[in-house]
């Protein structure tokens, strides 16, 4: 897939999901401060890398995308109410996000909070009233279920404490590839799942995409911890250097530069093998996944 179809597929699902998700909220009967500070975080911008796997594996099963709208909207309110959270003073207490004050700057902590809160729970009612025809009870049952584990205790939830605790340690590659396959991979595995599950792929398909999401949110995790290093803070919305500051073990630090790179390359390398056993239309996921590999930001 070349670049410019990429990008245009980018663009139309991207300017789908964010239009859907401020009339989700919109649509709240809510404090309208409450959906305020909701609204700013999701508007904040971002790569929608999870709504777009959502879509990509509904696409490459030959599906209509659209019927993906609920949950990638979802999943990216629940990867927005992490945010929100985790640059809360009592967490990484930063003053930026992407560029832009952080929400508790702009509404205070209580606020904050409560947007996160709002969104993390709203996006279970989302995907509980999905109405499209082809979207079955039994479907939905296994999209909460999935999302649920990858957002909380045994997932992203589990990552960031293991995460917390490792703050000015020095961590082995096995202790860190724990926390960013729980703390970024699980809800990046559940977006392709999800996309599985509402394609009715069957559980080959479904084994195979889930080996392919483990090494491709190890890899995005990869190039974030390079970026840290590397990276244009005017392209990347953030201070460079963060985890340093922060005393976080991360891959290059771990591996050297040149490591951490041949590192990614083997990830890449892994998520592509298992794509291309699945049966389905790899292009565009793959197309994604080499994004994730050169992305500056």
């Amino acid at each position: 897939m070349s670049n410019q179809t990429l990008a245009g597929y980018s663009a139309e699902h991207k300017a789908l999901i964010e239009e859907n998700m401020i009339q989700f909220i919109q649509n709240l009967q809510a404090p309208e401060s409450l959906k305020e500070a909701m609204v700013y975080s999701l508007q904040a911008g971002g790569k929608r890398i999870r709504p777009l796997f959502v879509f990509a594996v509904i696409t490459a099963f030959k599906k209509d995308s659209k019927i993906g709208i609920p949950v990638s909207a979802a999943i990216e309110m629940i990867h927005t109410y992490s945010l929100i959270h985790d640059d809360l003073p009592s967490m990484d207490d930063d003053d930026l996000r992407r560029g832009k004050p952080t929400n508790h700057k702009v509404f205070g902590e209580a606020h904050a909070i409560l947007a996160g809160d709002g969104l993390l729970t709203y996006s279970f009612q989302l995907v509980a009233e999905m109405n499209h025809p082809d979207v079955t009870s039994d479907m939905k049952l296994k999209l909460i279920r999935l999302i649920a584990q990858a957002a909380g205790a045994e997932g992203m939830v589990g990552g960031q404490i293991a995460d917390m605790e490792g703050e000015e340690k020095q961590l082995s590659l096995k202790e860190l590839e724990y926390i960013h396959e729980h703390k970024t991979g699980k809800l990046l595995s559940a977006s392709v799942l999800a996309g599985a599950i509402l394609s009715e792929g069957n559980s080959k398909q479904l084994a195979l995409l889930e080996l392919f999401s483990y090494h491709l949110g190890l890899a995005f995790q990869i190039r974030d911890d390079i970026l840290d290093v590397e990276g244009d803070e005017s392209v990347i919305g953030k201070p460079v250097g963060s985890d340093e500051g922060n005393q976080k073990s991360t891959y290059p630090a771990l591996l050297t530069m040149d490591g951490a790179k041949e590192k990614l390359a083997y990830h890449i390398e892994q998520a592509i093998t298992a794509l291309d056993q699945t049966g389905i239309e790899t292009e565009l996921l793959i197309s994604l996944t080499k994004m994730i590999a050169d992305r500056n930001h």
